[in-house]
């Protein structure tokens, strides 16, 4: 077996780093928690305490959607000339790029994500999203429809009110900013629970707010563990709009849990996406591309290429390179330039990752490389390839949320598309091949939400984002998409008959 690399001695966080308000942020004010509670968020290079911050409970919760609603009802967000709020919004953007690098180095430190995948990718996103939708303020437009000469009936698009956002620590500011974006954008309020485990560049994101002058209650913030205040926000009778992203499990607990209070949900949820390989791919960049697809973000990524299905003539090939380029990855500590892998985010993930690695060899699947933790401080595991694997296995079937990739082989397209479907996931696949007509005819057979084809993993703001259903959820984030999330929609009927 190849072993992958161990990582580099742990190292504190840079001078540089500095952490924001360690408090929840309510109606435009620093608290600490109702019930005096705290909790530990520990960085997972190191295993060592970052910060204690308060643990919010439901009565930190409605003091926070009180001042929502408040701001919503009675405040100028929503009333306010739509072009003034996107040029607030563009005051937020503007104090983004200016610490963009501080934000870097905390969502880092607070993610375990190596810095260079952060300046590349992350905080770019970040940026580009508030810009993006902070320019959608004054272009949510109506509609006449000319129902009778006697009526002027018009219809407006309106803000939906409270929304509460709850997001995961695989991409902290990111998957926030996804939500808070097209939510501010569109008049709304907002309740945002981030992950307790990566609370830091969202209280930071807070400060930024105020100074950029966003309204108190406007955007309340309050970390902290899911029981606790994430139950207390969904089942709140006072939220108008669930947006959430995280496990499958936990999305139909909302589903359960909200549906007394009929919010309107909108849910992205898991993946266990099929990376279809024909054997007229360019053989090189699939390869390249399907590693890059597992293990970017140390496989915590909804959309991870988990399954790399690969046509039977070139599989032994194929998957001898896999294995190859996978062992020679560097894992190690996240603020070192060569690294590739950073730490999974808990011990609870590394328990639950390694938990799968011990099932996929009791099935009977091949462990080609890695399948272990490295040695040292810190929630670090070795990249992990798995031959032989099929869609019964709990390995091929099952989202596992890890640096864990499992190879399938097929034989001919008709098995290739059946073995991509045969999923309760729905949010991403892709296909290699260089016959155009193939590449059309399996990408609409393939049932995803988005389907790359000869690449792997690219996003954009301005395109949809999510599931077609299943455990990948409902609805969509992202471009115009999200302003169907945020607003709705009130007919105006206006008697144009004289009287008399």
């Amino acid at each position: 077996m190849v072993v992958a690399q161990s990582p580099l001695p742990a190292a504190g966080p840079p001078d540089t780093v500095r952490l924001p308000t360690l408090k929840l942020l309510i109606g435009g004010e620093w608290r600490e928690s109702v019930s005096g509670a705290s909790y530990a968020t520990i960085n997972p290079a190191t295993e060592e305490v970052i910060a204690e911050l308060p643990e919010p409970d439901g009565r930190d919760i409605d003091l926070a959607v009180l001042a929502a609603r408040s701001a919503f009802e009675d405040g100028p967000w929503p009333k306010m000339q739509a072009s003034e709020r996107g040029k607030m919004l563009r005051c937020l953007v503007d104090l983004l790029r200016t610490h963009e690098e501080e934000l870097v180095h905390l969502e880092s430190l607070d993610a375990g994500k190596p810095l260079a995948a952060v300046r590349r990718q992350d905080m770019p996103t970040v940026i580009d999203c508030l810009d993006y939708y902070a320019g959608w303020c004054d272009k949510i437009t109506g509609e006449v429809v000319p129902v009778r000469p006697d009526a002027l009936t018009y219809v407006k698009r309106v803000p939906v009110g409270v929304v509460a956002g709850i997001v995961p620590w695989n991409f902290p500011l990111m998957n926030a900013m996804w939500k808070i974006a097209p939510a501010l954008a569109c008049g709304c309020v907002m309740v945002m629970k981030p992950a307790a485990e990566t609370p830091l560049s969202a209280l930071r994101l807070g400060e930024l707010a105020l100074e950029a002058g966003l309204p108190p209650g406007v955007l309340n913030i309050l970390p902290g563990p899911g029981p606790g205040a994430g139950m207390a926000l969904i089942t709140h009778p006072g939220i108008d709009k669930i947006t959430f992203t995280g496990s499958p499990g936990v999305g139909k607990l909302i589903m359960e849990k909200a549906a007394p209070n009929v919010p309107r949900i909108t849910l992205e949820l898991g993946g266990k996406s099929p990376n279809v390989v024909f054997d007229d791919a360019d053989l090189d960049s699939a390869v390249k591309a399907a590693v890059a697809g597992v293990f970017f973000n140390s496989g915590q990524v909804c959309s991870a290429g988990t399954r790399v299905l690969v046509h039977e003539r070139i599989a032994e090939e194929f998957t001898d390179r896999l294995v190859e380029r996978s062992a020679n990855l560097r894992v190690g500590e996240p603020t070192a330039a060569d690294t590739y892998l950073g730490p999974l985010i808990s011990q609870r993930q590394m328990d639950r990752v390694l938990s799968y690695v011990e099932q996929g060899i009791d099935e009977g699947a091949v462990l080609r490389t890695g399948g272990q933790r490295l040695e040292g401080p810190g929630y670090y595991m070795a990249p992990t390839v798995f031959s032989g694997v099929d869609n019964r296995m709990v390995v091929g079937r099952e989202e596992i949320f890890g640096p864990v990739v499992s190879v399938m082989r097929f034989s001919s397209e008709e098995e290739a598309v059946a073995m991509a479907n045969d999923s309760p996931y729905t949010l991403a696949a892709a296909v290699w091949t260089n016959d155009l007509a193939r590449a059309h005819t399996v990408a609409d057979r393939i049932r995803a939400g988005t389907v790359w084809v000869n690449t792997y993993g690219h996003t954009d703001n301005r395109l949809p984002w999510g599931g077609l259903g299943g455990d990948s959820g409902v609805g969509r984030d992202l471009g115009s998409s999200a302003i169907e999330n945020f607003t709705d929609r009130r007919t105006i009927w206006v008697n144009l008959k004289r009287r008399g």
